[in-house]
């Protein structure tokens, strides 16, 4: 793997969290997120920041690397941050113009929930990059194998999953090759739809979405080629266990949780 993640893209590693059940770190990183929405209070949020932090130690993924794997959500972050500046009034004004207001309470609540934000994508990232996409869709299948019993596609729903996830890196590497092709040719990209910018954005997206239909029928024919029938009668590899990894993470989380709300109150 080269120096530059992508979001979804698996980072290889002999770490603890890489060598844990898909399925403990699926639902662990729901207890994350839910962790991280307990944060009620700056002090809190700090907490969950080191916890993330030393996940991520753990994982043994530099932090550098998985902010480069946001890079396409922060502009989420920075929206939501903006939308907070200007919409949540209270305090001292420090800038004020028309209907445009900037307070002391909107720059907390912006800086606060753009943390938020962010630990919330770096702790659901974690899953990705330290879970192959066959073990994530491994995992989805798993869980809601006893739903299976009342009709639900468990298969089907764990493929599309890991099929999502297999193409998104795939994705974005096309539109950087779109780009750098449309610029070798001269095209000049401008977000200003006044200037032509929806005219250049098209050169991207038409070829972008050309090429997501062309790898669909390409992986649709491969599969019929290979006779694939769905997941009855299909067995793995390496069959899912639980191990004592499993128990140090789902114990870390908890503590993290624990930690958190201990904090709120105080």
């Amino acid at each position: 793997m080269g120096d530059r993640a992508i979001i979804g893209q698996y980072w290889p590693a002999e770490s603890l969290v890489h060598a844990m059940d898909p399925r403990v770190k699926f639902l662990l990183s729901l207890g994350l997120m839910a962790a991280v929405f307990c944060a009620a209070t700056p002090a809190s949020l700090a907490v969950a920041a080191l916890f993330v932090a030393a996940f991520y130690a753990a994982s043994r993924i530099p932090l550098l690397q998985a902010v480069r794997a946001l890079a396409p959500l922060l502009v989420l972050v920075v929206l939501t941050a903006l939308l907070n500046v200007l919409f949540v009034q209270g305090g001292t004004v420090y800038f004020e113009f028309g209907i445009i207001c900037i307070s002391e309470k909107g720059i907390q609540s912006a800086a606060f929930i753009g943390c938020r934000l962010l630990l919330l994508l770096m702790g659901m990232s974690l899953l990705t990059l330290t879970t192959t996409t066959l073990d994530i869709t491994a995992a989805f299948e798993r869980l809601l194998a006893p739903a299976a019993r009342i009709g639900v596609p468990a298969h089907e729903l764990g493929m599309i999953l890991g099929i999502a996830l297999r193409f998104l890196p795939q994705f974005m590497t096309e539109l950087g090759v779109i780009y750098r092709a449309q610029v070798s040719r001269g095209a000049h990209f401008n977000v200003n739809p006044f200037k032509g910018g929806v005219s250049t954005l098209t050169a991207l997206m038409v070829p972008l979405f050309a090429s997501a239909f062309r790898h669909a029928e390409t992986l649709s024919a491969a599969m019929e080629a290979r006779c694939y029938h769905g997941g009855a009668g299909r067995t793995r590899l390496v069959p899912l266990r639980l191990t004592w990894r499993d128990g140090v993470g789902t114990a870390a989380v908890l503590a993290m949780a624990a930690a958190i709300i201990i904090v709120n109150f105080l």
